[in-house]
């Protein structure tokens, strides 16, 4: 609702957004021309409005708005929603999209982050935690909600937050990194890091107990030393971002690090990690059942920001910003 004697926002999408705000104190130019003149009675104030057609236009974006702005008085957090496509990936170009949604939070607030992504780039997954962190501060509280799936990077992210939000249908996944590099033949060929890394020190070990054996001996030769040696630097960078964030909250940060790591264990980067396991290797897990009243709301809401996106989009949405990108 807009309340015309404090303060008119007015909502408009350029680039994104922006939030325009008048009070009903601004000084009309034509009524400072009449100052001064008793014949000339000043017209009434009358604040602009959303035209009917403009509304309708938007009227999802307000539904989900309003929505979001509920949940917030409901828990008495911030809530801010990073919603992507299933091949729209986590990656530098968010950094605009988080700064806009943190700019009407105050620092120190606590906050929720309404997260949904297939995973992306380990270095801008750093950057949006560094960010969300930046805004609570160090004594204050971080909470990633997971609605259906935060995956990879998405996975590195939340184990950034004081507390991690999930229900049946939420799930995290393992942090093994993925590279897409080119065959010879100049295919994209996506290689799991861990994967490579495993392969190559199973061959090695193999060579070295049976040096005359011809199939490790073939294999070795498959192996790229430049590719190996990225390869064991993405791993270390992946295990190094998941203890730090880890340390912040005194868990156990290299076991959970490693069972997250562990190939054996997942040996599918798209392997579910629910709730129940997440919470066994030692994340701080809040456990909301289908049936509760404000993770219906949450679902709701993730219902209608999934539907506003493409595949290969990304929405970024709080109760005053709102950007697809």
């Amino acid at each position: 609702m807009i309340d015309d004697a404090i303060t008119l926002f007015v909502q408009e999408e350029f680039f994104g957004w922006r939030i325009l705000m008048m009070t009903d104190d601004q000084e009309d130019p034509k009524q400072s021309e009449n100052q001064g003149d008793a014949s000339k009675p000043e017209p009434p104030k009358r604040s602009p409005s959303k035209t009917p057609m403009y509304t309708a236009m938007r009227a999802l974006r307000y539904h989900r708005q309003m929505l979001i702005r509920d949940l917030e008085v409901k828990t008495n957090r911030k809530l801010l929603s990073y919603v992507s496509g299933i091949t729209a990936q986590v990656g530098r170009d968010d950094i605009a999209g988080f700064v806009d949604m943190l700019f009407n939070v105050n620092q120190g607030e606590p906050i929720d982050l309404l997260l949904h992504t297939p995973g992306g780039d380990i270095d801008a997954a750093e950057k949006l935690i560094t960010l969300l962190r930046a805004s609570v501060g160090e004594v204050g509280s971080l909470r990633v909600v997971v609605p259906d799936f935060a995956k990879s990077a998405g996975t590195l992210i939340t184990l950034g937050a004081n507390s991690i939000v999930m229900s049946d249908s939420s799930e995290l996944g393992p942090i093994d990194p993925q590279i897409w590099l080119k065959d010879g033949s100049g295919n994209d060929i996506c290689h799991s890091v861990l994967n490579y890394i495993d392969a190559f020190n199973e061959h090695a070990r193999q060579l070295r107990d049976h040096p005359d054996d011809p199939v490790s001996r073939m294999m070795m030769e498959k192996f790229d030393p430049t590719v190996l040696r990225k390869f064991e630097n993405v791993r270390n960078r992946a295990r190094t971002f998941a203890e730090n964030q880890l340390k912040r909250r005194g868990a156990n940060f290299s076991f959970i690090a490693s069972e997250l790591m562990d190939t054996n264990k997942y040996p599918s980067h798209g392997q579910m990690i629910g709730w129940e396991v997440a919470r066994d290797i030692g994340l701080n897990v809040e456990y909301l059942p289908p049936s509760d009243a404000t993770w219906k709301l949450y679902w709701e809401l993730y219902c209608l920001l999934r539907l506003a996106v493409t595949d290969d989009q990304k929405i970024f949405e709080s109760g005053y910003a709102s950007l697809v990108i």
